[in-house]
């Protein structure tokens, strides 16, 4: 399949790029006969990747996020002659990703979330799309990342003030700490179930400050893009919106007696 073909049914860089470095990943393997994978993706990002690789009909890779459940996942990619061991889970993934632990973190920090673990890795200046899912327990984290970037975040995390005091080490990715998904439980009203009128509540903005963030294409519904304000959402429907966070549409609870909608939602901690 000609990438210029599939190239030209996107319009948005970022999709481009994306699909570009899918491709020349899939020239990589083929040329070397060797395992590539790409770097982490988001869920909106894999449910791109996984239509173009649907779209040419590519069969040869595996979906690696280290765990059950995770959110952010690399596309492996492999040759045909590795066919049996991928479907046969032999692959040995600890060649191409591992996981940071910290732990023992000073008791007046056992509060720290997901954003501080991930704030001070960017501050080392490792790109975001080199690291998976961060997963956060009382006394620490395992942090997914790929090989590439193993030997320097060890090196460093301790520098950084927050983690002075902590224990860090490697651990294999058959090791990682599989902790239950946290979510933080809001309730919204909303006179409609129309999408800007959800973005409205969840963003906690105006209508029309909402309608503007639709149209900078920064929401996302089941993972794929969504202008139109219109549009109506329902129970267990997943809505991202960059910048303000992810959140399920849990429960439509009922009416207030003004007949506004009671939404139980589920925000992404």
């Amino acid at each position: 399949m000609d990438k210029q073909i599939v190239l030209e049914k996107y319009k948005s860089p970022e999709e481009k790029l994306i699909i570009s470095k899918l491709f020349d990943k899939i020239d990589i393997v083929d040329k070397t006969n060797k395992v590539e994978t790409t770097d982490f993706l988001n869920e909106v990002e894999l449910n791109l990747v996984k239509k173009v690789l649907n779209y040419i009909k590519f069969e040869n890779y595996v979906l690696f996020g280290g765990y059950d459940n995770s959110n952010r996942k690399a596309v492996v990619i492999y040759p045909e002659k590795m066919k049996e061991v991928f479907e046969d889970d032999g692959f040995k993934y600890d060649s191409l990703f591992s996981v940071i632990r910290v732990t023992n973190i000073d008791e007046k920090n056992t509060n720290y979330n997901h954003s501080v673990y991930l704030g001070g890795i960017i501050k080392l200046g490792i790109k975001r799309e080199k690291i998976g899912d961060i997963i956060v327990g009382d006394t620490g984290a395992d942090i997914i990342i790929k090989k590439e970037t193993e030997k320097f975040l060890y090196a460093n995390l301790k520098s950084l003030t927050r983690f002075k005091s902590a224990d860090v080490s490697v651990v294999s990715v058959n090791n990682i700490e599989n902790f239950e998904q946290v979510f933080e439980n809001i309730k919204i009203i909303t006179s409609s179930l129309r999408l800007d009128n959800i973005v409205s509540e969840l963003a906690k903005t105006s209508r029309s400050k909402a309608v503007d963030i639709l149209n900078e294409e920064r929401v996302f519904v089941n993972y794929v893009n969504e202008m139109k304000g219109t549009k109506q959402v329902k129970e267990k429907d997943v809505i991202t919106i960059r910048g303000k966070g992810k959140f399920i549409l849990d429960e439509i609870a009922g009416n207030t007696k003004k007949g506004n909608y009671i939404i139980m939602v589920k925000k992404y901690a």
